[in-house]
């Protein structure tokens, strides 16, 4: 009887003993899984924000040109020729050192990806070309410059909206995210008739 009660006694530990393994081991598991998740939850989240920074980055740098654009119609209305050229070449010089930092945004965006992000944010980048060259017409005393300054407006601003629209769709497909700034256009004159020229290079946008 003695020893059927040791027996029993010793199945008894050995069976909890082994229950707590198996619950221990299960719990470990469990913390291991779910600090995977976690983690993969994190860097999904720092990735997402990381682009979207850049995306906003480039699209703000955009908005900042098109307001420089602006200003060059308001020089290029200064009645004075000296005056006029003056104000025109330094708008020259803002507008190189913005595509600089432009381009340098662009380039942060193609390394975060994806694809088409960077694609539509580099045909943004190249879409300033002609406006820059049209500048540099005016400067050289070109009188129909200012138009084909005026009309490269548009396809720069429409590389503007279809990058925010690209950029929106990529970081949605990862879950909620904040919104991307969308600056809202202005409306520009344009007298018809006369058709933009390809911008020729130069030591500007490109």
């Amino acid at each position: 009887m003695a020893d059927n009660t040791l027996w029993v006694g010793v199945l008894t530990a050995g069976t909890a003993v082994l229950a707590s393994w198996v619950t221990s081991r299960g719990t470990a598991r469990a913390a291991r899984i779910q600090a995977e998740t976690t983690a993969a939850v994190q860097r999904t989240d720092q990735r997402r924000t990381a682009r979207r920074n850049a995306y906003a980055d480039v699209i703000e740098q955009a908005q900042k040109m098109g307001d420089l654009y602006w200003k060059v119609n308001d020089a290029h209305a200064d009645p004075d020729p000296d005056a006029r050229t003056a104000a025109l070449k330094e708008l020259r010089l803002r507008l190189r050192d913005a595509y600089a930092l432009l381009r340098h945004l662009v380039r942060i965006v193609e390394l975060e990806g994806p694809a088409e992000v960077a694609a539509a944010a580099d045909r943004l980048r190249r879409s300033t070309s002609d406006s820059y060259q049209a500048l540099e017409d005016m400067i050289g005393g070109d009188t129909d410059a200012i138009q084909r300054f005026n009309e490269c407006y548009a396809p720069f601003w429409e590389k503007v909206v279809a990058l925010v629209a690209v950029a929106r769709e990529v970081l949605q497909e990862g879950g909620s995210a904040a919104p991307l700034p969308v600056p809202a256009p202005r409306t520009r004159t344009r007298r018809p008739g006369i058709r933009p020229r390809p911008g020729s290079g130069g030591q500007g946008p490109a």
